[in-house]
């Protein structure tokens, strides 16, 4: 009996230290990573994705991993600005694409996208951690689908993140290469209302964004959010760059799915004051109050992406539904009102 077929890949544009979550998803599924470009990454980065893939052979030039024909996907978390003309390159290359949410800083980006995207039949795959690398979501996801909740009637999405967890390039605080705090951040919660609603389609009705703390940083977003209406669902999100130091962890993610039969909290990263760890899931239904850790719950989407690469399926993510995950951040960081320090 014949081996099943290893997907290879490179990786290109290490700036974010997603690329780490990334990289892993693929590994443990079975992937091979072959080759890396790590020229124009961030030093710290740098040095750590050379100690954790001793494998990588390292390159000096993109194009040996784009030209590469043993190689099917490249996996990419760039400067937010240059994470579509990376996806372009690599899609034209005959190649699938991974990036780092969120995967486009404008609509334009987005518009060109879809039409490579279309032109070539290859995937453009956005890594939203917050629902593929988080175990709680998973189940959360599973138990929606078993119809535990009935209906869901809204989700609330919130994504607080700590800003001195790491270093902060100066990219970071520069609107035009970031997209902005709904364009960036925002995308996981984005992407959770549109799954969990099973929304094909979606509305901003409002956004926000503000500079609340930080003027010395004019350009820079430090918390925002969206109502969003769709799937016959209504959704909030709230994202911020609040977290105390004295928390222990980056951000206190959370996730609240409402249903007609009752609803799931999701505790991503801590349960603060109560339970140790992460991946916590509280269901409130007709019996009773249930808890569940789930903390040895599979992440499907590493071998589901891999699938998709070899088959020629969409089982990891829809296309459909990464572009408008992506037309919402951007059409609700456009539409922004701006308080605190923003100015027009």
């Amino acid at each position: 009996m014949s081996a099943k077929p290893k997907m290879r890949f490179g990786v290109i544009s290490v700036n974010h230290y997603h690329i780490f979550g990334q990289t892993n998803c693929l590994l443990d599924a079975g992937a091979e990573l072959v080759a890396v470009d790590l020229s124009g990454g961030e030093p710290f980065l740098v040095a750590q994705f050379r100690e954790k893939y001793p494998q990588a052979r390292e390159v000096t030039d993109k194009a040996e991993i784009l030209e590469d024909e043993t190689l099917q996907m490249v996996v990419g978390a760039a400067v937010p600005f240059k994470r579509a003309d990376l996806g372009i390159e690599v899609m034209r290359h005959g190649k699938d694409y991974m990036t780092d949410k969120g995967g486009f800083t404008t609509l334009e980006q987005l518009q060109e996208v879809r039409k490579v995207q279309k032109e070539t039949g290859r995937i453009y795959s956005i890594c939203f951690s917050e629902r593929f690398e988080n175990r709680a979501t998973v189940k959360a996801a599973e138990l929606v689908r078993a119809g535990a909740i009935g209906r869901v009637l809204q989700t609330v999405g919130l994504g607080p993140h700590a800003i001195h967890n790491q270093p902060r390039p100066d990219w970071f605080f520069r609107k035009l290469e970031t997209g902005g705090i709904l364009a960036d951040i925002a995308s996981h919660q984005v992407d959770q209302f549109l799954y969990f609603a099973g929304a094909s389609e979606a509305e901003v009705v409002s956004s926000q964004v503000a500079n609340h703390n930080h003027p010395e940083y004019p350009e820079f977003e430090d918390f925002g959010d969206i109502v969003l209406n769709g799937g016959g669902a209504t959704g909030y999100i709230r994202v911020d760059w609040f977290t105390p130091d004295g928390l222990g962890v980056w951000g206190d993610g959370r996730l609240f799915v409402l249903g007609t039969d009752g609803y799931i909290e999701l505790r991503k990263y801590i349960d603060i004051g109560g339970k140790a760890g992460a991946n916590h899931l509280f269901l409130a239904d007709a019996k009773g109050v249930h808890y569940m850790d789930c903390n040895d719950v599979a992440l499907p989407y590493g071998a589901n992406l891999i699938a998709d690469v070899l088959n020629r399926t969409q089982i990891a993510m829809n296309q459909e539904h990464c572009f408008l995950a992506s037309k919402l951040c951007l059409e609700a960081e456009a539409k922004a009102r701006r308080l605190g320090h923003l100015t027009d």
